[in-house]
């Protein structure tokens, strides 16, 4: 995959490995990512629990260092920067984790939380720090009058939305957002993500979106990524992915997912993943979806899949995706 001159990061062959804690083995979180996240769009992964999304997440802001490959922003190598350097440009790039509640200091009111980047950051005069944590605030929707209270005293909505709010103190470029809505309730899952996409046009972010669900994918996203034990499985425009997708662990994700119709109106049949998902310190030789999927042949042991782009701007890592009749679809 060739770099895109309109890319804020650019990923190359991306690793992060951890020692386990008896250290006589090593966890495979990520191992060999390529991708772009073009600036003011909206790049989604998706993936089961374990396959390494939280961490690519956690890498693109470097709240963790990269076991080999690279990072880089706008063309830069963060940690080719001197220290302090590096420190001011980390606020251009943030996370919002999923739970507010972990995220605010039970003891600090809601608009000293939200002061709190800028305080440490040193920005301004105090006024103009209170300036702009007030103006934070009224991008997401809370009113003055809650920055008096405490975490405590907000519903989980509420709570998001402040954490929101410190994000943008800092006026960031890109936001990584790591399952911002799964701890939310249904009712106000729609308004947050509309904030999003309200905060996007107004300030020309851009976001990673982190999630599990399909359907906030599509909802958000322009692109989408499938991930699986640490490696992108597709990646395609979101809508490509969704209608017509070309990876089998990709089309059982979508026939597990819910519709609102009738069973008589549902098409497609339903795939059922057999058995877990394999251990990152000893993934399956070859194509790591091979033990989970019903296609699976010798050449899938043997050999790991080419990541090829199929279909202008979608590539897949599959070794029957181009075959007729291989979709279920």
């Amino acid at each position: 995959m060739t770099a895109d001159a309109h890319s804020i990061v650019s990923v190359r062959d991306l690793q992060v490995r951890f020692q386990t804690t008896d250290r006589r083995a090593t966890v495979k979180a990520v191992d060999g990512v390529d991708f772009d996240v073009r600036r003011g769009e909206t790049f989604g992964i998706i993936g089961e629990s374990g396959s390494g999304k939280t961490t690519i997440g956690r890498a693109l802001v470097f709240l963790l260092k990269p076991s080999a490959g690279a990072i880089l922003h706008d063309g830069i190598d963060p940690l080719a920067l001197p220290r302090k350097q590096f420190q001011n440009h980390r606020r251009d790039y943030q996370i919002i984790f999923q739970d507010p509640n972990a995220a605010l200091n039970p003891r600090m009111t809601i608009l000293s939380s939200v002061l709190e980047p800028l305080e440490l950051a040193g920005q301004g005069t105090r006024a103009e720090r209170l300036a702009r944590a007030r103006e934070a605030m009224d991008r997401v929707g809370l009113p003055q009058e809650i920055g008096e209270r405490y975490p405590h005293q907000l519903s989980g909505g509420q709570k998001q939305r402040v954490v929101i709010a410190r994000a943008l103190t800092l006026r960031p470029k890109l936001i990584v957002c790591d399952e911002v809505v799964a701890a939310l309730d249904m009712s106000i899952r729609g308004d947050v993500l509309n904030l999003f996409a309200d905060l996007q046009r107004e300030l020309g972010l851009t976001y990673v979106f982190i999630t599990h669900d399909l359907a906030v994918v599509s909802h958000i996203s322009e692109r989408v990524a499938v991930m699986y034990l640490g490696r992108f499985v597709e990646l395609g425009p979101t809508e490509s992915v969704s209608e017509r997708p070309l990876h089998p662990y990709t089309q059982a994700l979508l026939s597990a997912e819910p519709r609102p119709l009738p069973s008589s109106m549902r098409g497609g049949e339903r795939i059922v993943l057999e058995g877990e998902i394999p251990s990152p310190i000893d993934p399956p030789s070859g194509c790591r979806f091979r033990t989970r999927c019903r296609y699976a042949q010798d050449v899938c042991a043997s050999r790991v899949p080419d990541w090829r782009e199929l279909v202008p701007g979608h590539w897949v890592a599959c070794h029957f995706a181009d075959r007729p009749n291989f979709s279920p679809n």
